[in-house]
C-alpha cells in the first residue's frame, strides 16, 4: 500500500538524528524527522518520523509514518501508519491507520474512511473533549 503520492516523494526538509529543535514548527511539503522535537509540527505533505525521534507536541499532515516516540496528538488528512518501533502517547485521528505488531498506543483513535461518520465521530469527540476540559476537578 502506498501512503505517498509521487509529487511527495522527495524529502524537503530533515531534522537529523543528534539535531534538538524547541518550538512549533509549519512545512510545506514533506519532512523527516531523526532527532527532537519539542513543539507542533504543521506539515501539508506527508511526515515520517524516524526511530530515534522524540517528539513532544502534536502532529498534522497528509499523511505520517510513525517509528520513533511522539508524545502528543496525531492529525491526518489520509493515514497514520505506526511501524513496530514506535511508540505514541496521545490521541489519532485520521481516515485509514496502520498498526504493525508491538506498537505501543495509549489513547483514543477516531479511524473511519466514510467521510459522514468520520466528521460525526470526530465532531462528537471535540464537543466531549471541550466539556470535559470545563469540567473543575475536586
Amino acid at each position: 500500500m502506498a501512503l505517498f503520492n509521487s509529487e511527495d516523494a522527495s524529502i524537503n526538509n530533515v531534522i537529523s538524528k543528534g539535531s534538538s529543535v524547541s518550538g512549533n514548527i509549519k512545512i510545506n511539503g514533506y519532512i523527516h524527522i531523526d532527532g527532537d522535537l519539542e513543539g507542533n509540527l504543521e506539515c501539508s505533505g506527508n511526515v515520517t518520523i524516524g526511530q530515534d525521534a522524540r517528539i513532544r507536541g502534536n502532529i498534522t499532515a497528509k499523511s505520517m509514518t510513525i517509528s520513533g516516540i511522539v508524545y502528543g496528538n496525531l492529525y491526518a488528512q489520509n493515514s497514520v501508519h505506526l511501524l513496530s518501533t514506535s511508540a505514541v502517547i496521545g490521541d489519532i485521528q485520521a481516515r485509514k491507520v496502520q498498526a504493525d505488531e508491538d506498537v505501543i498506543m495509549h489513547g483514543h483513535c477516531i479511524c473511519l474512511s466514510e467521510e459522514n461518520s468520520y466528521n460525526e465521530a470526530l465532531s462528537n469527540w471535540q464537543n466531549t473533549q471541550a466539556v470535559t476540559s470545563k469540567i473543575v476537578k475536586v
